[in-house]
């Protein structure tokens, strides 16, 4: 066991100041649109870790690169890195057209009344099968000022649905960012996380759609929305859906959606060969940040650890936290914390994980819960911060659309973070826990 040293944690304490305080400067003083995201997130932990570096001159600096090529080099890592840039080759073969039909199919079989209720289910399905909450708020979103507009439900509520219904597939899918992260971070498959968090998310979206359904009766309505779809181009969402929920490797899972995304865009002559090769390129560029940010924390926490950081951030939480409860309280906390400190739920995960993983063994945890929990309390602050990537794009797409709101406006209709937070908190103090196995 490391000795216990508080100084080590200091490369994590720059990186929030930097990144949280630059946020704060271009966001709220500055007034620049999407200030948060011009932070070059990469820069920020490339000066953590020259901070890290620069520690500990007991150790040679050829010792410590070898301490972080060890950090990076997990099996773990290795896998996260490779699901990340295959997740994004599927998404650019697929494209994002499919999640409009569904919605404007749903939209055209349902009563309008029930309109807002159809939003959250179609931004739940869409968000699961893609993996991504900002993508489905970015495509969901003008459909929900449409919506709006269109039948006299309120924006705000229509906005805040759909960000619910966002929130839920990026806790959930197989696919998402922060479930590959949280899953391979602690060593668990991805159906026995589904599984464990699907009992915390189902309740949760279920009691915000009688809610949404409640409010929806007390609306007086003057139109409804219809449009054209195409209900093809999901086939290729559902397979990937289906074969997680079975267990079949992920990687396997993927390949299957490729390849029926690809028959059927061509098919269908939705796109040419070309552009298709490219479009997975750009798809698995999107993914570049997200891996390399991976790869600086993996390097980062390496050394955090072996100066003996992780025992001192242990040691205060065993004052704090309690017991087996008091623990899966302590990292729903932590992940939160460092989700506020960052505006990025993957990201938080990923500081997160070394420091679970070592908790879970402490306070008798089991991987899939730990990253269950990870997952869930990432999406909770990440689905209400009002500088969060997810409300800042939600905004700018009804600007786009000549419609303001603002993010106080639907932070008060964001029902489906506070449900599911009730139902985090009675899964961890109100169910029967299991021995770690």
């Amino acid at each position: 066991m490391k000795k216990s040293n508080p100084i080590a944690l200091l490369p994590i304490g720059v990186f929030l100041v930097l990144y949280l305080g630059l946020g704060i400067l271009f966001e709220y003083v500055l007034k620049i649109p999407m200030g948060f995201y011009n932070i070059p997130i990469v820069i920020a932990f490339l000066v953590a870790i020259l901070v890290a570096c620069l520690q500990n001159r007991e150790v040679k600096f050829d010792d410590k690169l070898e301490i972080m090529g060890q950090g990076v080099g997990d099996k773990n890592i290795i896998t996260m890195l490779l699901i990340f840039l295959v997740a994004g080759a599927f998404v650019g073969v697929v494209g994002r057209s499919s999640a409009e039909s569904v919605a404007y199919f749903m939209l055209s079989i349902i009563p309008a009344r029930f309109a807002v209720a159809v939003l959250f289910v179609v931004a739940c399905f869409v968000s699961t099968a893609m993996g991504t909450s900002v993508g489905t708020i970015t495509l969901i979103t003008p459909i929900a000022v449409a919506v709006a507009k269109a039948s006299g439900f309120g924006l705000p509520l229509c906005i805040g649905s759909v960000m619910g219904g966002a929130m839920f597939g990026d806790n959930l899918s197989f696919i998402s960012d922060t479930t590959i992260a949280a899953c391979n971070g602690q060593g668990c498959a991805m159906k026995d996380k589904f599984r464990e968090n699907f009992g915390i998310a189902f309740p949760a979206a279920f009691v915000t759609l009688i809610l949404i359904l409640l409010l929806s009766f007390r609306t007086e309505l003057s139109g409804a929305v219809t449009q054209d779809y195409n209900l093809i181009q999901i086939i290729p969402y559902i397979l990937v859906l289906i074969g997680g929920m079975i267990g079949i490797n992920v990687f396997v899972v993927l390949l299957i959606g490729i390849a029926s995304g690809a028959f059927i865009m061509l098919v269908t002559g939705q796109t040419a060969p070309t552009d298709m090769l490219a479009n997975m390129g750009s798809g698995a560029a999107g993914m570049f940040e997200t891996c390399m940010v991976a790869i600086l924390v993996a390097a980062m926490c390496a050394l955090i650890r072996e100066y003996g950081g992780f025992e001192a951030l242990l040691s205060v939480i065993r004052k704090i936290f309690k017991g087996k409860k008091g623990g899966q309280l302590g990292m729903g906390l932590l992940v939160g914390a460092m989700d506020i400190a960052t505006a990025n739920n993957t990201v938080a995960i990923v500081m997160a994980n070394p420091i679970a993983k070592e908790m879970s063994e402490e306070y008798g945890v089991t991987s899939r819960k730990t990253a269950s929990l990870l997952d869930t309390f990432s999406c909770i602050f990440q689905g209400v911060i009002p500088y969060g990537a997810q409300m800042l794009v939600a905004i700018s797409a009804a600007r786009e659309l000549g419609f303001e709101v603002s993010a106080f406006e639907i932070i008060p209709k964001l029902f489906y973070p506070g449900m599911l937070l009730i139902s985090s908190l009675i899964f961890i103090f109100a169910a029967p826990q299991k021995n770690i196995k």
